[in-house]
């Protein structure tokens, strides 16, 4: 079942296509991905589904529904920079952003458990570090338990604790049932928390599906292996002449070596040895969710 289907969404700023009939689904109890370089149209994207853009040309649906205020209220977002009174408390804020979203007054001290913020809750927001203050913005998304979660960059600004506290709590959410839809540009977490993903670059959908499925999309099957000896200049020219070797780089003392997909670490290692080369660094590498990435865009910004 869908939790959201988008269909044909355009919009545009005059000559500007903004976004230029995208269309996707997601998955009810998955954590969706909306990847694209900066400027690319996510976050018009976002501003659409929740009905604060209106869009220039098709639908999209929420449950099989219309989007409306009812369905909205059923959501809980976070679409911008977290924006709370900085002299009030943790608790005092989740207030206020319960009685604008009239839900959730009774589940305040419930949400700032959850986020691990409960011990702090009479501290003032200007007293919270980054990552608090986005994990408290989180909090006041799960007011009144909504079971459908929209988070525009979750992790924008923050450093790598940060990064790391907001990652872990998108995991717990997503086992707890919820179905997550978040925008980013920082590729190695949506591959870490991601089940889905869809790749828009200028507005355009370029690929979509399962994070797997976008990785093997490409067709290709070659395999990429990081190795290392003492003696490096006999290490490249042995490997060289190994069956299924395609392509050899060298990075200082270490050699990234394209094969074939049929090649193993241990025909590898038992090779060098065999030639008298003994390895002191053999590492298979997969391709990863950047690679794929710039693969499908390139290295520039939409900007």
């Amino acid at each position: 079942m869908s939790v959201l289907s988008v269909q044909q969404i355009s919009k545009n700023y005059g000559a500007v296509k903004a976004l230029n009939n995208v269309s996707f689904e997601v998955p009810q109890g998955s954590v969706y991905g909306i990847l694209g370089p900066n400027g690319s149209g996510k976050t018009t994207l976002l501003g659409i589904v929740m009905d604060v853009l209106k869009a220039s040309g098709g639908e999209f649906r929420w449950n099989g529904q219309p989007g409306d205020a009812d369905q909205r209220k059923k959501i809980g977002t976070l679409l911008e920079t977290p924006n709370f009174y900085s002299y009030l408390s943790a608790e005092k804020n989740l207030e206020i952003a319960a009685c604008i979203k009239e839900r959730g007054l009774d589940d305040i001290d419930r949400v700032l458990q959850m986020v691990n913020l409960h011990q702090r809750r009479t501290s003032k927001f200007n007293t919270y570090s980054l990552g608090m203050k986005q994990r408290l913005a989180i909090a006041s998304a799960l007011l009144g338990d909504p079971d459908i979660l929209v988070f525009d960059e979750p992790t924008n600004g923050l450093d790598p604790a940060g990064i790391a506290e907001i990652r872990e709590l998108i995991i717990e959410l997503n086992r707890q049932g919820k179905t997550i839809i978040m925008a980013s540009h920082i590729l190695d977490e949506v591959e870490r928390v991601c089940t889905h993903v869809t790749i828009i670059q200028k507005g355009v959908l370029k690929t979509s599906g399962t994070v797997q499925e976008v990785l093997s999309a490409s067709g290709e099957t070659d395999v990429l292996v990081e190795i290392a000896a003492d003696d490096a200049t006999g290490l490249e020219t042995i490997i060289r002449q190994f069956p299924g070797v395609k392509d050899v780089k060298v990075f200082g003392h270490v050699l990234s070596v394209l094969c074939t997909e049929n090649v193993s670490a241990g025909q590898i290692n038992k090779y060098c040895f065999e030639k008298g080369v003994v390895l002191t660094q053999l590492n298979m590498k997969k391709k990863n969710l950047e690679t794929r990435f710039l693969e499908i865009t390139g290295k520039q910004s939409d900007r």
